[in-house]
């Protein structure tokens, strides 16, 4: 069964295209069949994939604004069984134009469902730095919600609203949406990022991955080159903890699977 994982936060600037690109990677890594969902008007994560947004001519906007079908849009990377539907600008158009359709917040869970032959093992999806039409369509489409955060006041401020969201998730089209804080961008000798940790720890517990992701500067350099992390420089430290991250991530996924078995 595939698994569907969200990246989303309404901040911006919190690594939510560094981890969607460096986790997909990094499963890819450990023998796993990614699919790379580009959903912000940014298009960073086709960017960083080495492709520019203006050359594909079906792209993620295709998907939700015009029913194109999912495969329609698929791109290969340089990464063997990393693929990519790519994003362009015209997505942002969705926040106008979906809102006055009739079940608009499911239109990408019925792209998946109803696209042949999905081999894939994980299906990640970046999402715009916004809680609006696009994240929904989703949060709804997905099994896990993970949420990177810095270990800063107004990045850790803005989770109350996703808080909110998925509660509304939760008691409407997908139930058993779950969800991970991932802390990012950490700077361990620095007293407030530290303490903000483990206010987060405190506050959601098994919420929080154990896993986090330190400052590196590798990181910024990666989408360059055009290259995940793992490609660019695999001993680098960034690189080192998504893979420690991939292996968090199916070890959970591992422990759902059990859960819903017995």
């Amino acid at each position: 069964m595939i698994k569907k994982i969200a990246i989303s936060n309404e901040k911006g600037g919190v690594a939510k295209t560094t981890t969607t690109i460096s986790l997909g990677a990094a499963l890819v890594d450990m023998g796993n069949r990614v699919l790379l969902i580009d959903l912000d008007a940014q298009a960073n994560l086709t960017l960083a994939l080495g492709l520019e947004p203006g050359e594909s001519e079906i792209t993620s906007s295709e998907v939700m604004l015009d029913n194109a079908p999912l495969l329609s849009a698929l791109r290969k990377t340089e990464v063997e069984n990393l693929d990519l539907i790519p994003s362009n600008s015209r997505i942002e158009t969705a926040e106008q134009f979906l809102p006055v359709r009739t079940s608009y917040t499911t239109i990408l869970q019925r792209a998946i469902a109803s696209a042949p032959n999905l081999h894939y093992d994980y299906i990640l999806f970046d999402c715009p730095p916004a809680l609006g039409a696009i994240t929904q369509n989703a949060l709804i489409a997905s099994d896990l919600l993970i949420i990177p955060t810095q270990a800063e006041y107004f990045s850790a401020y803005a989770l109350r609203n996703m808080m909110t969201l998925i509660r509304r998730i939760r008691e409407g089209e997908n139930p058993n949406l779950a969800y991970r804080v991932l802390v990012t961008m950490l700077d361990k000798r620095n007293r407030t990022h530290r303490n903000i940790h483990d206010q987060l720890r405190s506050t959601f517990g098994e919420g929080v991955f154990s896993t986090v992701i330190e400052t590196d500067t590798k990181l910024r350099e990666s989408p360059i080159a055009g290259l995940p992390i793992s490609r660019y420089r695999p001993g680098a430290r960034g690189s080192i903890q998504y893979r420690v991250l991939a292996q968090e991530l199916i070890e959970y996924a591992k422990e759902t699977e059990n859960r819903q078995a017995a």
